[in-house]
């Protein structure tokens, strides 16, 4: 008999919390690659997704299949070390289901990150990209079908999908780390084909700026379940076209890998910025009632 979504985040998370008794601030989704970013975790708690009830299975080469709980800074976070994607055969509510079980257990933010092909002719291979918006070109939406009133509303705004005080941050911890931050639009595809050099050229003229074949489901749930949402792409590759070499994925593995530094001193600084302007706003907010 198959179990309700209801009746499925209640097992999940009671099988998360038996490994990861803290309640998590954040969520973080690491793309191809860019698994490294737990080994800077203190405290980390690892539990396989084949351990964990109706949680989907990796089947990409660079995705790990693990959850990994942990200290980043002073926030605890739990961090997927390999995601899910619709070529792989899952239905689009079955990618997103971690996402809606992770934001039961407390998780107000989502950072997530992925490598992408590049579409501005400004970028090149192992630069990132801040997400400043996306282009849905799957063809789905993970919130088709009856609505959970429980996560959101039926009819969700999407016009900041990704915070905007979040990418401010972002931004001024990339110039603090002397770090090239490029900033644009992320365009998600349904894959697993690369694109071929006329989608390249459409896409281009639709204001894309990098493309890739995840992100956008996880970002439309997040945005549901009022998460706040910062998204970082790593630049593995020129579209199709743009040059004269085939495409292929251990290049792209590759080129995320080298990213890494960069990436993980970004994320650190993001999230130790972001724990002091917690603080300084808590601080003000108390000042200002002791006033009145």
């Amino acid at each position: 008999m198959t179990r309700g979504k209801e009746d499925r985040i209640l097992l999940v998370t009671k099988a998360i919390q038996e490994h990861i008794p803290h309640k998590p601030d954040m969520l973080l989704i690491l793309g191809s690659g860019l698994g490294g970013l737990v080994e800077s975790l203190r405290e980390p708690v690892s539990i396989p997704y084949k351990n964990l009830p109706d949680f989907p299975i990796t089947t990409v080469e660079g995705h790990e299949g693990q959850l990994v709980g942990g200290y980043l800074g002073n926030k605890y976070v739990i961090a997927m070390r390999g995601r899910f994607h619709y070529y792989e055969g899952y239905k689009m509510e079955e990618l997103v289901f971690p996402i809606q079980a992770i934001r039961r257990l407390g998780a107000e933010t989502l950072i997530v990150t992925n490598a992408a092909g590049i579409v501005n002719r400004d970028y090149k291979p192992g630069e990132l990209m801040l997400i400043e918006d996306h282009i849905n070109m799957t063809g789905r939406n993970p919130l088709r079908g009856p609505n959970d009133d429980e996560f959101g509303p039926r009819f969700p705004d999407m016009t900041e999908a990704y915070d905007r005080e979040l990418r401010m941050l972002a931004k001024k911890c990339a110039v603090e780390q002397g770090i090239l931050l490029h900033a644009g639009i992320y365009v998600g595809t349904p894959g697993p084909s690369y694109e071929t050099p006329a989608e390249i050229r459409m896409i281009r003229y639709l204001g894309g700026d990098a493309v890739g074949m995840s992100t956008v489901p996880e970002v439309i749930v997040a945005n549901h379940c009022g998460m706040r949402v910062l998204g970082i792409s790593c630049l593995t590759n020129y579209g199709a076209g743009m040059r004269e070499e085939r495409l292929n994925h251990e290049d792209s593995m590759a080129v995320s890998a080298k990213s890494g530094t960069n990436f993980t001193r970004l994320l650190l600084a993001i999230v130790e910025k972001s724990e002091k302007q917690k603080k300084e706003a808590k601080a003000k907010a108390k000042k200002a009632s002791q006033q009145q």
